[in-house]
């Protein structure tokens, strides 16, 4: 920490990476990167008007209608009362009684989705789920919009904890380095999406590892619409969005059609593969799987897929997967596809080849560090057990009591009759949100912990002002960075503000609940003892951790952590002796065919990887909606987190929408163009940026813009969210489904 006329300097940390701050008073004046950042990112600069924006909730606030006379209706357009403290935390307080009495705790829902703070302690998932679980628990959601379906799927196929699998044992960047000859990259590999990463990514450095690559001669090819989803150098096969299975079946037919398959590897380590050679050989159907028959699928010419083909199979190859390919309709069928392609090429389990999934959708992926886990609040234990897939929420509100499907398990959706969120923003991040804005009227109550004043916040019935991470102190750990830091509070909290812990505390004294939910400890008591608990198993792995007050005077450690070399190698013991080291499946081998995924008897996710064309594509494009919506995370932010200080940009909103030079020339589009982009499900505004780095027929509409008043079924700020379609990816995995919509876009005047 610095100091220096009247002006102090801190350092703190975030989920796109540490940056120092400057702090004036009690304001957040100016942000600088973190000196061993080599590629620090962007994003802290809007920090400061986002965090003293107009838009940032002041006071506790319940809504008029619902503080009346209980009124659901009024959601998102009713003014707020505000209300002392003491007053608001009464309200709810009873509310959440009479609830859970009269309905069960069964007929609560907490919602979070955990990127709130990169701090462990103030980690608002954390806090929610541990009062909720204190007052006799909740409904859960299992899995993210992110990786839902991936979650859901690949145990079945390799076994385990897929997301352990993902964050702990995959190859890390010096290990694809040193070995990889040929990089395949499925929906590519964004550093655009590696700024950030949950817990925090210290360090930028995906784009150093691909100047590297590009030294040493490796071959790089980005496999997706878009040009820019892989970094500058590589190769580009521009695909159709949704027919990643069909390239990877293609390829597949190749090697076993010349001869290429590792048999012996597919013998030893993989079980099914003659019920699948069956399907991809076109003896159980009669339509081989070849790249003849893929080409007008995917928009792949059959040449580019032999010569792939062949490349993968006489080099050392690995095939990355990003997380966007399981977030459409029957997004199951690449991801399950990628783990047979490289089942068949052998190198499952050799430095650098085999598959791996995420890298460049968060930064931590690719990281070579030694296991060592974050401080870490207990949620302690629910004993609710009914859980809905977390993008099921909006089928979960409109149909109470009906029985739905989900990974081999069928039972009904919860009744909800009140929702109690913290750290999220469902109306950013769910699909088809005009119907999500009908079904937010069916519970009987919603309360919310916020800072700024979201679509979500506007339609809660009680608002309870929450800190930033700036305004309360904090320890920022993640076992995908080898830095640790204690996050000071920086400023006193804007305007009333609390933070979540103090919040939650408030109830559980109203409810008789104190003890069970603080263990008698104030914050910063829980703070001082997770870290002691921290320090102890750190040094337990030989790892050394400043004790707390030496950590705040130096701000924050690079823990020695990081592991240089060559050394990580997933599924490598398994490789070497199958018997020995068996996957946690039920063959204990890799599963190509699933006897427990075929017993579920799902038509739209049957016993071994599919083509499966989604029902709206560019296959089944129409005159109405001819182009295929692609909808990526934003590269001015997290999510929707900051949006108020962007929305205030001259020209920033609506968003920019990418769309190929053919497509805007036909529509009379030029760059700048204010936009209508327009489906049966909504509509939204967008300004065009015209391109020849996407795929004809193909636009893209980032995430990110708070949903506004739709005011005639037109959004004004440009969330693509009012166009996705809320369903599931299939009865197996139930995750979202946003890369499934087909849009048309008209020029609109200013």
């Amino acid at each position: 920490m610095t100091a220096e006329a009247g002006r102090q300097t801190k350092v703190t940390s975030s989920h796109w990476g540490a940056f120092e701050v400057d702090v004036e008073g009690d304001r957040i004046v100016a942000t600088r990167p973190f000196a061993p950042d080599p590629h620090p990112s962007a994003i802290p600069a809007i920090l400061p008007a986002a965090v003293h924006h107009s838009s940032r909730v002041r006071r506790p606030a319940i809504r008029r209608g619902w503080l009346e006379r209980r009124a659901r209706d009024g959601r998102g357009s009713d003014d707020f009362v505000e209300l002392p403290w003491d007053e608001a935390l009464d309200i709810a307080a009873r509310e959440l009684d009479r609830v859970r009495r009269t309905h069960g705790n069964g007929a609560i829902f907490g919602g979070s989705y955990g990127w709130g703070s990169a701090g462990r302690f103030h980690h608002a998932q954390s806090q929610v789920h541990r009062f909720l679980n204190a007052s006799g628990g909740y409904v859960a959601s299992f899995g993210s919009y992110s990786t839902g379906c991936a979650q859901a799927i690949m145990p079945h196929v390799f076994g385990g904890d897929f997301l352990k699998l993902l964050y702990e044992h995959q190859d890390g960047w010096p290990v694809i380095c040193a070995h990889t000859e040929t990089l395949v990259m499925f929906g590519g590999v964004n550093a655009k999406n590696a700024q950030v990463s949950m817990g925090g990514v210290s360090e930028h450095d995906t784009l150093d590892w691909f100047g590297k690559f590009a030294d040493k001669g490796m071959y790089r090819v980005n496999i997706g619409p878009q040009r820019s989803d892989a970094p500058e150098g590589c190769d580009w096969l521009p695909l159709r969005p949704a027919s990643d299975s069909a390239l990877m079946l293609a390829l597949a037919h190749v090697l076993e059609h010349e001869g290429l398959s590792d048999r012996d590897f597919l013998a030893r380590c993989t079980t099914g593969f003659d019920r699948f050679r069956a399907y991809l050989m076109g003896e159980s159907d009669g339509q081989p799987k070849s790249p003849d028959w893929a080409a007008p699928l995917c928009g792949v010419e059959p040449g580019a897929i032999r010569a792939l083909a062949r490349r993968m199979a006489t080099t050392r190859t690995f095939i990355t997967v990003a997380w966007s390919l399981q977030r459409g309709e029957h997004g199951e069928q690449p991801y399950w596809m990628s783990a047979v392609l490289a089942g068949m090429l052998g190198q499952i389990g050799l430095p650098g080849g085999g598959v791996g999934y995420g890298y460049g959708a968060i930064g931590g992926v690719g990281k070579s560090l030694k296991g060592l886990r974050g401080v870490t609040l207990s949620q302690g234990e629910n004993p609710v057990k009914a859980m809905i897939p977390v993008a099921r929420i909006g089928d979960m509100l409109r149909n109470p009591g009906q029985l739905y499907d989900f990974n081999g398990r069928r039972g009904p959706y919860p009744d909800i009759r009140l929702i109690y969120w913290a750290g999220g923003n469902p109306f950013h991040h769910h699909q088809d949100l005009n119907a999500l804005h009908e079904a937010w009227a069916k519970p009987e109550t919603i309360i919310v912990n916020e800072p700024w004043w979201t679509a979500t916040a506007k339609r809660a019935d009680i608002v309870f002002p929450a800190t930033t991470p700036y305004e309360r102190e904090d320890i920022g750990r993640t076992n995908l960075d080898d830095y640790l830091f204690h996050m000071p509070q920086l400023i006193p909290p804007v305007g009333e503000a609390r933070d979540d812990y103090a919040i939650f505390a408030g109830l559980a004294e109203r409810m008789g609940l104190g003890e069970v939910f603080t263990g008698g400890r104030s914050a910063a008591e829980w703070i001082a003892q997770l870290y002691q608990e921290y320090r102890e198993m750190a040094a337990a792995e030989g790892v050394e951790v400043p004790d707390l007050e030496a950590l705040k005077a130096c701000n924050w450690v690079r823990l020695p952590i990081r592991t240089e070399g060559p050394n990580q190698t997933l599924f490598a013991p398994f490789r070497e002796d199958p018997e020995a080291h068996p996957l946690q499946t039920p063959s204990g081998r890799i599963e190509i065919f699933s006897e427990v995924i075929a017993g579920f008897g799902y038509d739209d996710c049957p016993g071994h990887p599919v083509w499966l064309p989604p029902r709206e594509w560019l296959g089944a494009a129409t005159g109405a909606a001819p182009l295929h919506l692609v909808s990526p995370q934003p590269g001015d932010k997290l999510h929707s987190q900051l949006e108020s200080a962007l929305a205030d940009v001259p020209g920033a909103r609506p968003v920019i929408l990418v769309i190929q030079s053919d497509d805007a020339a036909a529509r009379g589009i030029e760059t700048g163009d204010l936009l209508r982009v327009f489906n049966a499900r909504g509509a939204c505004r967008a300004r065009a940026r015209v391109t020849g780095a996407i795929r004809q027929g193909v636009v893209a509409l980032p995430t990110g813009a708070w949903f506004g008043d739709p005011g005639g079924n037109l959004d004004p700020h440009g969330n693509p969210n009012v166009l996705t379609p809320d369903v599931g990816t299939s009865r197996l995995g139930q995750g979202c489904s946003a890369h499934t919509a087909l849009v048309e876009v008209a020029r609109l005047e200013e």
